[in-house]
């Protein structure tokens, strides 16, 4: 079988995971934590980056750096991870659910205007497959309304928009290292990307379970105490050795993985052509990191029957999000505004076939030769 995914593995993660372990500093903010939070102020080129335990818990932070509160209301693309609307709920907002754009699964940046009402406080454009929302648009928007602008790039990790990598053009980004991800930390791990110098000094307090003690390790002050809310969102120093592993190789992997998405395009244009599938799409402006490569069949029904061939011929391929807005903490916790005229509609087309780094030309070969006879059998 042809797995969906594995995670990264370079050569030098597990030398440097021994490395941490024999450091007797294995919890948060290690030698490693700092190579990384290094690493990632210089390439991202932002005010501040912090690891966190998942994206999950980056962005349960940026609900608190926010202070969003009952009743305010959050517009973001029903198409996304569960963790998206979850940060921002657990604090008692209301998630509105606008529809997507078809071309890059994207939140539907003309639709969000309509979207905003006097609760509004934040938008959340999530990156989908690591490429960028027309953020021009979004922040125009979010500007004339005084609105904080959250980025979601979970999977959008060396991808960028018109320049500016993503999570680095609204005031907030998260990451995700998760081991689906192009990059991981051995298996969980996330990132908190501050733009706006005001959020600074209180993200470190929030991450360190609100607490001033990043402070008193500067110097800073004396003696470090409870100073406002939070939590214990530190990665250990271990999983951000192995994610350092990654980083070294950051561009070897990142380019290894286009060349597999591209291969991937090219032996499926075909069937493109042909009218039987669509493929991604990417805007002008947008430079991609490969996340994933994902095709759109006809119908549910369609995508139903050839995942079930692909796994009979050997290969695990996934469908993706069940938009959120269907599900019953959406319908709970949320409303969609305006009209769903292609979040279901494609988010039931789409398949992801595996890709991962280091997987094989045959192996390739291989799923793009399935779906191939997949389509001469119908």
């Amino acid at each position: 079988m042809i797995p969906f995914n594995k995670p990264p593995l370079t050569g030098n993660e597990e030398k440097y995971v021994l490395e941490s372990i024999k450091s007797n500093k294995i919890s948060g903010d290690g030698e490693f934590t700092k190579r990384c939070h290094k690493w990632f102020e210089e390439k991202l080129n932002c005010k501040k980056a912090l690891l966190t335990t998942s994206c999950t818990h980056a962005l349960e932070m940026v609900a608190i750096l926010l202070d969003i509160k009952d009743g305010d209301e959050v517009i973001m693309p029903s198409y996304t991870f569960v963790s998206t609307a979850n940060a921002f709920v657990l604090r008692g907002a209301k998630i509105v659910f606008v529809d997507i754009r078809p071309d890059t699964m994207n939140i539907d940046e003309t639709k969000i205007e309509q979207a905003i009402t006097d609760k509004t406080k934040v938008i959340v454009p999530v990156h989908y497959a690591g490429v960028g929302c027309e953020m021009d648009t979004i922040m125009d928007i979010a500007n004339r309304h005084n609105l904080f602008v959250v980025e979601d790039a979970a999977q959008g990790m060396m991808s960028s928009y018109k320049g500016k990598a993503l999570g680095t053009i609204g005031h907030l980004g998260a990451f995700s290292f998760h081991e689906t991800k192009n990059y991981t930390s051995a298996g969980e791990g996330g990132l908190l990307i501050i733009n706006d110098e005001r959020f600074k000094e209180r993200a470190e307090i929030i991450r360190e379970k609100g607490t001033n003690r990043s402070l008193f390790f500067r110097g800073m002050v004396d003696k470090y105490s409870w100073v406002d809310v939070g939590s214990s969102y530190l990665m250990n120093d271990v999983s951000a050795a192995y994610l350092w592993g990654n980083l070294e190789k950051a561009d070897e992997i990142n380019e290894n993985r286009l060349a597999t998405w591209q291969k991937y395009y090219d032996g499926f244009k075909e069937l493109k052509d042909k009218g039987l599938i669509e493929l991604p799409t990417l805007p002008n402006g947008c430079i991609h990191n490969a996340h994933m490569f994902y095709l759109k069949v006809k119908d549910l029904e369609e995508r139903t029957t050839l995942l079930e061939y692909l796994k009979q011929n050997g290969i695990l391929a996934v469908f993706h999000y069940v938009p959120l807005h269907s599900a019953p903490a959406g319908v709970k916790f949320g409303r969609f505004d305006g009209v769903d005229k292609f979040t279901t509609s494609e988010s039931e087309k789409l398949i992801r076939v595996p890709l991962f780094y280091g997987i094989q030309d045959e192996e390739i070969k291989h799923i793009v030769s399935t779906v191939e006879r997949f389509f001469d059998n119908e």
